[in-house]
């Protein structure tokens, strides 16, 4: 964790060695102190990820160093700011893209990758959106090209992540087929603008893409499962098509570069954490049309469960046994 400021303690949710979300507990922590070119934000909300059980046993991009709390998104008031951050003050409302240390009071957050909340948006929308909307935005926009009355394929389609996929493939234009796993995700994809759903638990897949394109096939399919899906997946796109991977929640699948090659497709793979350092003038671009579909009320946050600070594992536990649809978010007692 991030030095003690020396001003208190704070409630956070803490890792303590690598392992199941189990083995996580709420308990007390220092204050952290932000670097010169970072935001203190005291926490109203934050959402889990499925990234976040994968953190904690180990098997994330980055490792912490323990103790830490996990949590890679959170919304607040800035409490202080570093020496160097200009375009801030304490009060402000924001939410932002952190490395870990959301599930917890206070919460440092690069300045750079945070942002002022939109106007009629509330925290537990805000501590939902950046880590999901931007991700979605970021593959679909950047890595698949989806342009306007292209198809859009959205695997997984009520999740945290693929639900946004959906709202960002209609707001870009595109006819967006959802594939989801039961009949009420299949809903809520079509709630917020699925032009057409598919069981994909029947092993057809392809067969039903291909019958709602008239054998064309899929432009782009945004693939957040991976495993034993993504063979299909593969197979329902058309010619050119794109697919982009942005979780394996299902498992790392093999990719068949001669099935690439014939059907000039191409798989890409799309990772927020990496992209923001590389290309932060698309990011910021990404954020500026999210915020601005936002405000035109084309982006509806579907938050699900909202739970207290000390329910955090469960709130988790949510995701990894997949029983939730939308996002999961993490309120503090005084939000």
């Amino acid at each position: 964790m991030t030095t003690s400021t020396g001003s208190g303690t704070m409630r956070a949710l803490i890792c303590r060695q690598w392992g199941g979300i189990d083995d996580l507990a709420v308990g007390e922590a220092p204050i952290p102190t932000p670097a010169a070119d970072e935001l203190l934000i005291r926490v109203k909300a934050t959402a889990v990820n499925y990234a976040d059980s994968i953190m904690v046993a180990g098997r994330y991009q980055t490792k912490p160093e323990l103790p830490f709390s996990p949590g890679l998104e959170t919304a607040g008031v800035v409490a202080a700011c570093g020496a160097d951050v200009k375009n801030f003050k304490p009060g402000d409302k924001v939410m932002a893209i952190v490395p870990y240390g959301g599930l917890a009071e206070f919460a440092v957050a690069p300045a750079a990758e945070s942002y002022l909340i939109p106007e009629g948006m509330s925290f537990t929308e805000a501590g939902a959106f950046p880590v999901a909307y931007i991700s979605s935005h970021v593959a679909i926009r950047w890595q698949g090209r989806l342009e306007a009355g292209e198809t859009l394929l959205v695997l997984g389609a009520a999740g945290g992540v693929g639900l946004t996929a959906v709202e960002i493939g209609k707001a870009m234009g595109a006819r967006v087929i959802a594939a989801a796993s039961t009949a009420q995700k299949r809903a809520v994809a079509e709630a917020h603008g699925a032009d057409a759903t598919i069981d994909y638990t029947t092993g057809k897949l392809t067969e039903r893409v291909m019958a709602l394109t008239d054998g064309k096939g899929a432009d782009v399919c945004f693939d957040p499962v991976g495993g034993a899906l993504f063979d299909s997946a593969l197979s329902s796109l058309g010619w050119g098509g794109r697919i982009v991977l942005v979780g394996f929640v299902g498992g790392v699948p093999q990719i068949p570069a001669n099935r690439l090659l014939v059907k000039h497709r191409a798989a890409l793979g799309s990772s927020l954490r990496y992209f923001r350092w590389h290309a932060p003038d698309k990011l910021a671009r990404s954020v500026d049309e999210l915020f601005g579909w936002y405000r035109e009320g084309r982006l509806k946050p579907l938050v699900t469960h909202r739970l207290p600070l000390a329910r955090s594992v469960e709130a988790i536990r949510l995701l990894t046994e997949r029983r939730a649809h939308g996002k999961v978010v993490v309120e503090m007692e005084d939000a």
